[in-house]
């Protein structure tokens, strides 16, 4: 159904063949997203994905995900630049959180530039990110102990069941979809045969991207990230960084990572399943939590 505010302006779910114009919207935007990205969104929420049009040409889109009843997410909240400071931005938020009224609690990431607008809105500051960058042009990370291995398929189970805990509800069908984009990027570390972190990645338009990175210690995180940059020599990298603790940053930055910008995690209404943060060495990317 198509809920027009104006009569140029109107919205209504995201389809496949809108994702050339979210694509343009990304590029403009300088974004990392690539189709595979729009596919999944789609395929997860089909009624969560809005478009504004005007005149039947999109000029903006929003993004949500539902993680089992527990609590939802919003991303991907794109508007042309020549549309900007009209209230489009305002009116997709809009979209979204009608779509998600009955979801307990919604969660998302803002920019700084973003964070004022969605406090307005109710959300309420939970913790900090940083968006790091580095060239992968190194050998040595200054890691010692275990220093895992390449994940597997058969993997994929015990991951979903200690991801579900530390990430606050069941994602195993993005965990699979990341392992399916980019294997090399998927590593795991173990003690005695049991699960003590893992390491995802994906390709992206500007940047391979490391997350999410989960581990119950620092250098087990360490390794993983280790790893991953290890499958790309000379490749430019992002990651998504918590703030739990002060010398992981130190050390991403020992091995040349360098702040791009920073996000503010939030939530609106509730915060029932924040899972477990400190555990969380690396989000799997704002646009999903």
């Amino acid at each position: 159904m198509t809920n027009t505010i104006s009569t140029e302006i109107s919205f209504r779910s995201m389809r496949p063949g809108d994702i050339p114009s979210g694509l343009r919207l990304c590029r403009a935007a300088h974004w990392n997203q690539t189709g595979r990205d729009w596919e999944l969104f789609i395929k997860l929420s089909p009624q969560g994905c809005r478009v504004a049009l005007r005149n039947e040409y999109v000029i903006g889109t929003v993004a949500t995900v539902c993680y089992e009843d527990r609590f939802s997410w919003i991303g991907m909240v794109l508007v042309d630049p020549a549309e900007r400071g009209q209230g489009i931005a305002g009116s997709l938020m809009a979209e979204a959180m009608n779509a998600l009224k009955d979801m307990p609690s919604t969660r998302l990431d803002a920019t700084p530039a973003g964070h004022a607008v969605y406090r307005k809105l109710g959300f309420v500051d939970e913790y900090t990110l940083s968006r790091m960058e580095v060239v992968a042009d190194r050998r040595d990370f200054g890691c010692s102990g275990n220093p895992g291995r390449p994940m597997t398929e058969r993997d994929l189970p015990d991951v979903a069941i200690f991801d579900r805990d530390v990430f606050g509800a069941d994602r195993h069908v993005i965990l699979e979809w990341m392992f399916d984009g980019a294997p090399e990027y998927a590593w795991i570390t173990e003690e005695r045969g049991r699960i003590t972190g893992y390491a995802f990645g994906r390709h992206g338009f500007n940047f391979e991207q490391i997350g999410p990175v989960v581990a119950l210690d620092q250098q087990d995180a360490r390794h993983l990230v280790a790893a991953c940059l290890s499958q790309g020599k000379d490749k430019r990298f992002i990651l998504d960084a918590t703030h739990h603790e002060s010398d992981w940053r130190a050390w991403l930055e020992s091995i040349g990572f360098i702040e791009q910008r920073p996000f503010i995690r939030m939530f609106y209404r509730d915060n029932p399943f924040p899972g477990m943060p400190h555990n969380q060495f690396a989000i799997l990317g704002p646009e999903f939590g």
